[in-house]
């Protein structure tokens, strides 16, 4: 009796070592692309959300500014005029730098949900299969 009988008895894989060795290159080749795909469209939501702050961000510097020059309005209104004017343009510029507040808060969140600029879940799959092969190589 041969070996690869042998081994077709026992249950044993007719594949050679070289087979093996060559699907186990495949496959960690399809997994190391799978992965970068994965770190890319991480890195693809984190830019957008960095985009969406930075936007938010310009709205409310566009907002303060029109608030600075609705004060300086206000400044001259209270110089001229009576209450009722200048009253009126501090109310509006008061509104327009709480907008201005919530514009900055909501553009502090965007950039702070896509910090740190890494693909933090490509990392920790990377970290897990690197784990298994680590484990499956002992076996």
């Amino acid at each position: 009796m041969t070996i690869s009988e042998r081994r077709v008895e026992h249950g044993e894989s007719k594949e050679s070592v070289g087979d093996l060795v060559s699907q186990a290159s495949q496959q960690l080749s399809q997994l190391v692309r799978e992965e970068l795909r994965l770190a890319q469209a991480e890195m693809t939501q984190k830019g957008k959300r960095f985009g969406k702050g930075g936007g938010m961000f310009g709205g409310a510097g566009i907002v303060a500014f029109i608030g600075l020059q609705a004060l300086a309005a206000t400044a001259i209104a209270a110089l001229v005029l009576v209450l009722p004017l200048w009253a009126a343009a501090l109310i509006i510029t008061c509104v327009l730098f709480v907008i201005a507040a919530i514009l900055a808060a909501m553009g502090k969140k965007q950039v702070g949900m896509a910090t740190p600029p890494t693909p933090e879940r490509a990392i920790d799959s990377i970290k897990a299969d690197v784990a298994e092969i680590k484990e499956r190589a002992h076996r």
